[in-house]
């Protein structure tokens, strides 16, 4: 009986060549060569095929964003999780494969709007995963995504604990970050693991050269690997690296295999646009609308044009593209969220001729290209904006420049004056002026100073940055 057990539990959860090439190729981003591998599997109830399948879901969905094919495919969560729960409970990979699902999906829907829905799939997958922990403890897989939640949980502030708590929800980003750096000694998991860990190096935690060094190594080791190319340039360019994100999409792999990704010509725009190439900015975001399918980033795609005619004084040719960004799309990621409130506003109000002197260091001191940056701010002072907003960003976009010139000295008064403009109004640049004063005294090692600058960044309400904002101030204020 025992044997017999043991037999229907390998072949439930059975990691054939087959697969083991399919599930490379989808995280590669060559979905069609996956999906004919899938084809050819003789066992349709074998869990490493569901689970397979599903993460060539879960990955064609997030980088189409279209509408249409989330419609027809939401209905699998439910189908393949109960094909799943049918499979042997002995193998540790029953629990790993359920939980999984249910994150593939809570990805999904967080892209397609569906937050609750999202919310209850992360409860869920975290208890599957919990419990096959304790269940098997020695099973690595588990800990890939058991530490990435163990990050998102210890990064929640202290006044939300409770809700984290009475939901039965545990663990710090130093826990998670230890599960992690477990994960990545299983082979199947180590490339997934260590994108993880940067990405939450990157986008919670404070993204340091050491980590750009260890993302340069991970691409290099990967070079037929979109994703990882993709994920690499939005990580430097999140961090004010756009010429090493140019770089990163330069080299990209190509071809007929690859999932199309019409979001690079997006990030290609902006990083021109950050350049001060207005043509090329401009051609690559047209490219970016004609081919999307998705309603996330439109606005931010219009918004840009916008700055292409804008920056260079068409500003009647501009005015158009700032109408669109105005009413399409939908309002959930950052992008939008701040193009829809620059619509909004200058289509209201209008803006002052001071307003391009800053767009223009914004977007130079945002992609790292400091020197440009600083050269378009040298001729003024505070008194030459008339604004309190204008005189805040002033200050901010000085304390950012010096600070990415590793300057933080001369960065301090800049961003303690943009806190002191923005409280207030609430305006967005006191939360971020506050966040990098964090940083810039925790690098001091001043930790009282360093925790009262995150309390204030997550004290300002409503800015489009918030989530952002938020996520880091916290994940800072429960690691000093």
């Amino acid at each position: 009986m025992l044997f017999f057990s043991l037999s229907a539990t390998a072949q439930d959860f059975a990691w054939t060549p087959g697969l083991q090439r399919a599930y490379s190729d989808a995280q590669k981003l060559k979905v069609q060569p996956a999906r004919r591998l899938l084809a050819n599997e003789p066992s349709a109830t074998n869990g490493i095929r569901i689970f397979v399948e599903d993460f060539s879901d879960m990955v064609t969905l997030l980088v189409s964003d279209d509408d249409k094919a989330f419609a027809q495919a939401k209905n699998r969560e439910d189908d393949r999780l109960n094909a799943l729960q049918k499979l042997s409970d002995q193998s540790p990979w029953q629990r790993f494969a359920q939980a999984e699902v249910r994150l593939h999906w809570a990805f999904v829907k967080l892209k397609f709007g569906k937050e609750v829905s999202a919310c209850w799939d992360v409860i869920r997958a975290y208890r599957l995963l919990v419990d096959n922990r304790n269940r098997f403890p020695n099973f690595l897989p588990t800990y890939k995504s058991l530490g990435t939640l163990h990050i998102l949980i210890g990064s929640v502030p202290e006044n939300y604990t409770w809700v984290t708590k009475l939901l039965g929800l545990q663990g710090t980003i130093r826990q998670g970050q230890q599960e992690l750096a477990k994960a990545q000694q299983d082979p199947l998991m180590r490339t997934e693991a260590q994108l993880i860990d940067l990405l939450v190096r990157a986008y919670i935690l404070k993204f340091t050269d050491a980590d750009g060094r260890s993302l340069q190594r991970l691409v290099s080791n990967n070079p037929d690997n979109l994703l990882i190319h993709f994920l690499a340039a939005t990580t430097e360019q999140k961090n004010g690296h756009s010429a090493q994100a140019l770089a990163y999409l330069a080299n990209r792999p190509a071809g007929g295999d690859y999932l199309p990704m019409p979001i690079i010509d997006n990030i290609l725009g902006d990083v021109y646009l950050q350049q001060g190439e207005y043509n090329s900015a401009g051609e690559h975001l047209r490219q970016f609308l004609r081919t999307y399918k998705g309603q996330n980033f439109l606005k931010d795609a219009y918004y840009k044009l916008f700055l292409c005619y804008w920056l260079t004084n068409q500003d009647e040719q501009a005015r158009p593209y700032l109408q669109k960004a105005a009413t399409v799309g939908r309002v959930v990621v950052e992008a939008d969220k701040a193009a829809q409130k620059f619509a909004e506003v200058y289509l209201s109000r209008g803006t002052s001729p001071s307003q391009k002197v800053l767009m223009r260091a914004r977007l130079a001191s945002d992609g790292g290209f400091t020197d440009s940056a600083l050269a378009y701010l040298r001729p003024y002072s505070e008194v030459r904006f008339a604004l309190p907003a204008e005189k805040a960003e002033y200050n901010y976009r000085l304390g950012r420049i010096y600070q990415r010139r590793n300057d933080p000295e001369t960065a301090i008064p800049y961003l303690k004056r943009a806190v002191s403009l923005s409280e207030t109004g609430q305006l967005s640049f006191g939360a971020t002026a506050s966040l990098q004063l964090g940083y810039i005294y925790q690098q001091k090692n001043d930790r009282d100073t360093a925790r009262s600058y995150f309390q204030k960044a997550l004290r300002y309400k409503n800015h489009e940055y918030k989530n952002s904002v938020d996520n880091k101030a916290r994940a800072a204020l429960n690691g000093l």
